[in-house]
């Protein structure tokens, strides 16, 4: 999508998920950077009428700032791809196995990437008994952004009480201890050139939850990493193979846990966000700061990337 073109772009957002604080963040800086860069920007909070207002607004791309389900789930995409409007980030397939915790863990697997051990089981059971050894870590399958996210200790008495809205279907995994660690990959497809941009290490005063990664102060972000060379590589490479593996396009966000005691063997690969935060405190426009590219450049590459058929 060439800029020379002077596209009309809508700029998605907010929308029904549980993280529509976070994606209303990100759309308002993605909006003001491709104004920045020229554009001609509509912002738009997406909603059940969402064909209706694109229809009615004709733009000629569309920059997908949605986060969680319907907008980073292959839902919206769908949509896009039926009104033939070309749109960025990941298609449908990608979006939808990348947010499915268990099948894109069945596809790493596949792939010889190394993930902690999980199993899907009922909110039902979770709250009667532990399904798991502790310490585990129970999360929706189909969320991101650390929303209902509960850490079992191992000194625990009980089950976790979740909370009454969390989905039917949960995930219960092996708790990984170690460094945060994350990776961003900027690639055009699945087949051809894509880059690793850095290694970033995560630091809090404890969990990484949503909190600690929305809220000013919540984490320390370190990048590029202080690593070892073996480390930081197989970050770097393992990264470019989950964006492969699931077949994302534009940019996706890939997150490790490394328990430095166990040197190689102990980096597990955690999951692969296919739209990542562009808040003022997110990990991705930070790495691309890091590889030379402002905001703006960066929010251009993506537009630029946009297409149908993804």
């Amino acid at each position: 999508m060439s800029s020379r073109a002077s596209p009309k772009v809508a700029v998605l957002m907010g929308g029904p998920s549980a993280e529509r604080e976070v994606s209303l963040s990100s759309g308002r800086e993605c909006a003001a950077a491709l104004r920045g860069e020229g554009y001609d920007v509509a912002e738009l909070d997406a909603g059940p009428d969402l064909a209706a207002r694109l229809s009615e607004i004709s733009p000629t791309v569309v920059f997908n700032a949605l986060h969680g389900r319907w907008g980073e789930d292959g839902c919206v995409q769908g949509l896009l791809e039926w009104m033939r409007l070309p749109y960025t980030h990941s298609g449908v397939l990608a979006s939808a196995l990348a947010m499915d915790k268990e099948r894109s863990k069945a596809t790493f697997r596949a792939h010889g990437l190394p993930v902690v051990a999980s199993r899907l089981a009922s909110a039902e059971e979770v709250r009667r008994r532990h399904v798991m050894d502790p310490p585990y870590v129970v999360k929706p399958y189909n969320e991101g952004s650390s929303v209902g996210v509960y850490l079992v200790h191992s000194a625990a008495n009980g089950p976790p009480q979740l909370a009454p809205d969390m989905p039917e279907t949960v995930m219960v995994e092996r708790f990984a201890p170690g460094r945060e660690l994350t990776v961003t990959v900027m690639g055009r497809n699945a087949e051809g050139p894509a880059r690793a941009l850095a290694v970033t290490d995560i630091l809090t005063d404890g969990w990484y939850d949503y909190d600690a990664k929305y809220k000013t102060g919540g984490s320390r972000h370190v990048v590029p990493a202080d690593l070892p060379a073996e480390i930081e590589e197989t970050c770097l490479d393992h990264a470019l193979r989950a964006h492969a593996a699931l077949g994302c396009r534009g940019i996706s966000r890939t997150d490790f846990r490394w328990d430095e005691a166990r040197g190689a063997d102990g980096l597990v690969l955690l999951e692969t966000n296919t739209q990542p935060g562009m808040t003022p405190t997110s990990l991705t426009p930070e790495q691309a700061a890091h590889a030379g590219l402002s905001f703006g450049a960066l929010c251009r590459w993506i537009l630029e990337d946009a297409s149908c058929d993804r």
